[in-house]
């Protein structure tokens, strides 16, 4: 398999059209996907992967496909991406990552964030990256703190205003040296 780069254990790439029912299978996960509105349909997903598809070709980044290296299973994404919802501090590059449930707990999440950061601020020359979470999604918080982020604060994400679980995000940030 060709990646675009690697962490210890973790392979980062586009993503393939062969993708869909993997992450389908993960992003329809009620657990998986307990701090966003709701489950994604497969149609949802596709449409993701095309989304993720072209703002790597137009970017060279996106939210990468992850494989674990040992044996090129597909266990989710993590990567960077653009974000341009109405907030004081968009447009902005944002990091994020969704795995399938038996992966949590291993540290991929904060291995996989790691190198894309370096990626991000080595390879393509970004100065400045955030992190956007539920104010509830202590998991995500704690990631973004083990990768060096630093709290800016806590906002109403728009695109979630009308739910009271999920409107009150935290924001984190990370400079390049």
């Amino acid at each position: 398999m060709q990646y675009l780069f690697q962490s210890q254990r973790l392979g980062f790439r586009n993503w393939k059209a062969e993708d869909l029912k993997e992450l389908f299978s993960l992003c329809s996960d009620s657990e998986v996907m307990e701090f966003f509105p709701k489950t994604l349909t497969e149609y949802e997903t596709k449409s993701f992967i095309i989304r993720m598809q072209r703002e790597y070709e137009a970017f060279g980044f996106c939210y990468f496909a992850v494989d674990k290296l040992e044996n090129q299973e597909l266990i989710g994404f993590i990567g960077i991406s653009n974000k341009d919802f109405k907030a004081d501090f968009t447009p902005c590059i944002d990091i994020g990552w969704r795995l399938k449930k038996s992966m949590w707990n291993h540290g991929y999440a904060t291995e996989g964030a790691k190198a894309c950061l370096d990626y991000a601020f080595d390879k393509l020359n970004l100065t400045h990256i955030y992190a956007i979470a539920p104010a509830i999604n202590a998991k995500s918080e704690g990631v973004m703190k083990k990768i060096g982020m630093s709290k800016v604060g806590n906002f109403v994400h728009p695109e979630l205003a009308k739910d009271k679980r999920l409107s009150k995000c935290v924001l984190y940030e990370i400079k390049a040296n």
